[in-house]
């Protein structure tokens, strides 16, 4: 079973690009939520994440965090973790 990977986003953000471009350079499927226009998919987000920034990266439904948290978790080696714990 692939991992469940879902990256709320919104418009315009330039840490949104980096981190789908950093996903998309390891071959990571997701999902993307763009919520530039739904304030109840916002309020969802800081239900699910306690989180209001963008973007926010989950791995079956582990919070990975925004762009800098995925970055140091692609460096550490956790990121691959989390995608081969599927």
């Amino acid at each position: 079973m692939a991992a469940e990977v879902t990256v709320y986003t919104t418009d315009p953000c330039s840490f949104c690009a980096r981190a789908k471009q950093l996903l998309d350079a390891r071959g990571i499927e997701y999902s993307e939520i763009n919520l530039a226009r739904d304030p109840a998919g916002r309020a969802e987000l800081l239900q699910r994440t306690g989180m209001m920034s963008f973007p926010q990266v989950i791995i079956n439904d582990e919070l990975v965090g925004g762009f800098q948290e995925t970055l140091a978790a692609d460096q550490s080696g956790r990121l691959a973790q989390l995608i081969a714990a599927a």
